[in-house]
Order: C-alpha cells, then structure tokens, then sequence
C-alpha cells in the first residue's frame, strides 16, 4: 500500500518552443530512497537525504537553466515523485507515490512534499527499489508534444531486494512484476524514443544488471555514505537535457 498524494496535478506551460521549433515535453520521475542509510553523514558532510532532497527542489530552475544553454526549451515539465522503503520491514510506509506536479506552476505543492520525506526505517541493506521502479515505468505519461521525454531518476545507496520479496506484507501493492524478466518487459514496452533511466545507485546485483541489459540507461555508481556529488547531479542534468 502506498502513501498517496493522490490530487490530480495536471496542466502546461504555455505555448513556447524550441529555436527547433520543436514542442518539448518532458516527464520526469524521481525514485528516492529514503531509508535511514539515506541519514548517514560524515563529518561537515550534508546527510545524504538533505542533499537529494535539495537537488530535488533545485531540479527545474537547474534544468531550465541547462537546457537554456544549449538552445532547448521545454513546453511542458512534469515531476512525479516516489519515496520508497522496505515493505517487510515499513509496511504501510514502504511507499509514498506521488501524481505528476506541473513545473513551474505546483512548485508550492511539489516542495511541500519533497520536504515530507524524511529518512527512516528500512530494515536490512538492500530495498524495495525495484518496486518503486515498476511504479514509475506505469506511469501516466504525458501525450502531448511532439517531441516527448519519460525520464526516470533513481537515487539511492543501496542495492535492491529481488522482486516480490516483501510480497508478505499485507501492504504489498497488487499487479506488480513477479520478476525482473517480466520488469523487464515492461521496460522494453515504453517507446525507446521517449524512455531514459538515469541510476545513482551501487554497482549491486539489480541496478548493475539494468544497466547493463536495458537499453537507454546511464549508471553513475554511488556509494552508502557518499552522498550525491555534484558533479554527479551535473552528469544527470546534463544527460537529461542532451536527450531532449
């Protein structure tokens, strides 16, 4: 069973385009961990969650800004957010899944829930990641525009149960992928044109075998303590805008 905030955020921007012509319209889903490994810090370091949080909050005026630089301009940007746990471990809250907030329009409603995510729980090391994944590849994606995006980002620092291991809580959702084949073809049903998935997540069985067989994915390791560097963010920045 997932935490809702279920309020059908819908909308666009206005009629702007490309020097291209182009109408750009980008889907964006943010897979966040937030497990209590995601608290951890070291020394003046941020905690990890902060860190993710705060790239989260930053994403649109920074992507505006890089896609402004490279002469691109999007239409329309959606941002869908899933705050994800353990289900044997959290149970009612091993999942937060979000509808899709229009940017810049529900900034409001979209930093009010990004800072409701706190870091807790989790159980053992590895999460229930694959699940917030099958989540956000059955999004409702937008069908506007002539040009479309679906940009998944995954943030974590930790590897992943197999699919279906926390299938004994009474809060495990129905209708998810019983393995990672059948992930899989989820995966390869969403337009190869459309679809990216960026990892920040350990070099692990799960992530490293998803980035290794699916197509259009960029992995950038991360390790438990580590945080989210900066120049990683810019790497996802980077390899998002150079998709559109």
């Amino acid at each position: 069973m997932e935490q809702n905030y279920n309020q059908n955020y819908q909308g666009s921007y206005g009629s702007g385009h490309s020097g291209q012509n182009m109408d750009y319209t980008v889907d964006m889903v943010f897979c966040i961990d937030a497990t209590g490994s995601m608290e951890d810090f070291t020394g003046s370091q941020k905690k990890i969650i902060n860190m993710v949080k705060q790239n989260a909050l930053n994403f649109y005026n920074d992507f505006s800004g890089v896609m402004s630089a490279k002469g691109k301009k999007a239409r329309q940007l959606r941002v869908r957010v899933i705050a994800f746990r353990d289900y044997r471990a959290d149970g009612e809250h091993a999942m937060m899944v979000t509808d899709f907030f229009c940017l810049p329009q529900q900034e409001k409603e979209f930093e009010a829930c990004i800072n409701s995510i706190h870091a807790d729980g989790g159980g053992d090391i590895p999460e229930d990641g694959l699940e917030a994944l099958a989540y956000a590849i059955k999004s409702k994606w937008t069908t506007e525009g002539a040009k479309k995006r679906q940009v998944i980002v995954v943030w974590t620092d930790a590897g992943t149960h197999e699919l279906g291991f926390g299938s004994s809580s009474s809060y495990y959702p129905k209708g998810m992928p019983h393995n990672m084949s059948e992930l899989n073809d989820w995966w390869d049903d969403m337009n190869p044109n459309y679809k990216r998935l960026v990892l920040f997540a350990p070099d692990e069985p799960g992530w490293s075998y998803i980035a290794q067989s699916w197509e259009n994915v960029v992995h950038i390791p991360s390790a438990a303590g580590n945080g989210l560097a900066e120049q990683s963010y810019g790497e996802i920045l980077n390899h998002i805008a150079n998709s559109v």
